[in-house]
């Protein structure tokens, strides 16, 4: 079995696709106005294997509520630089035995981390 699709639950779904797209530099998948009422739009971060969908009856979980996503990166530092660069707010980078870590949230309080792992010895 391999997790492929992540629901993440948002109020605007334009507004969430371009933070999602021009800020943290997911690449749009598709994006489908299937009806009224289902609008369906998938993003993946780069060089992932999972992807996340965001739109219009999607998903019950009220907007904000997904919380924890994580990423991997080579390099947290420069994902940081490129992040905030692109308007996104961090912390800043916190480091712990697995891992450094930079945390944000979308506009609806998503929340995400990224996190670099450490180098094995």
């Amino acid at each position: 079995m391999k997790l492929e699709l992540v629901a993440v639950p948002v109020t605007d779904v334009d507004r969430a696709k371009a933070f999602y797209v021009d800020q943290v530099g997911f690449h749009a998948d598709h994006d489908h106005q299937v009806n009224d009422n289902l609008r369906f739009v998938q993003l993946t971060p780069p060089g992932s294997a999972c992807s996340i969908v965001i739109g219009t009856g999607i998903t019950e979980m009220a907007p904000g509520s997904q919380k924890g996503l994580q990423v991997v990166v080579e390099d947290v530092e420069a994902s940081r630089r490129a992040l905030t660069e692109r308007g996104v707010e961090t912390s800043e980078v916190q480091v712990l035995p697995w891992g450094s870590f930079i945390y944000f949230s979308d506009p609806d309080g998503n929340t995400w981390s990224v996190q670099q792992i450490p180098s094995r010895a």
